[in-house]
């Protein structure tokens, strides 16, 4: 059994790219096991929830993004500094998630034909409400979500947005300034840096 982390996922960026980063930040070695589309089906039944992102670690799988990230959270010490502020920046996360679930109902989940109505709120009302409330909090903690430091939900938020702008075709970040500034500061972190110079250029 080998002893690094194994993270399965699709050949994308993706829900696993926060994990990524996660792991990266934490200077985690890890293998990074991608699939093609086609092979899911086979693969779907060897996973706990026939999901993925799945970490395999210590033996075991774990399935659910943010679960993974809140266990990568608390290695690299970026989950707070008690419970309360492990609340508050779970909360930001679990929004950040909702989010990335109707971009991809709208622009994934639901087929082509049907997608028009969906689409339109998204642009209208879904995307305005959550960027708008990400913008505020940031404005209110010094750059960051929780506390003016750093957290997991900044790098979620770093490792999810650019795979939602690709799903929607353009930037969704456009015209909220802080939210793209905390995007750079997290993506300018050594680490993260270094990952994202050398991972594979995928379209999603």
């Amino acid at each position: 059994m080998s002893l690094k982390p194994k993270l399965s996922y699709f050949n994308y960026r993706g829900s696993a790219e926060p994990i990524r980063y996660l792991l990266a930040y934490g200077n985690i070695e890890y293998e990074d096991c991608r699939f093609a589309d086609e092979e899911f089906p086979k693969l779907k039944p060897t996973f706990p929830y026939g999901q993925v992102p799945v970490l395999e670690i210590k033996g075991k799988m774990i399935p659910q993004t943010l679960a993974i990230c809140r266990y990568l959270a608390k290695q690299s010490g970026l989950y707070g500094k008690d419970d309360f502020e492990a609340m508050q920046i779970d909360a930001v996360a679990d929004a950040i998630i909702d989010l990335r679930n109707a971009v991809w109902l709208a622009y994934w989940i639901t087929p082509e034909d049907e997608r028009a109505p969906l689409v339109e709120k998204l642009t209208k009302e879904t995307l305005p409400f959550y960027l708008s409330r990400f913008e505020k909090a940031i404005r209110e903690n010094n750059g960051y979500f929780v506390n003016g430091n750093i957290s997991y939900a900044d790098i979620v938020l770093a490792g999810q947005l650019e795979s939602l702008s690709d799903s929607t075709k353009y930037d969704i970040t456009d015209g909220y300034p802080l939210i793209k500034a905390l995007v750079k500061k997290v993506e300018n972190l050594p680490r993260i840096k270094a990952w994202i110079e050398k991972r594979p250029k995928t379209d999603g």
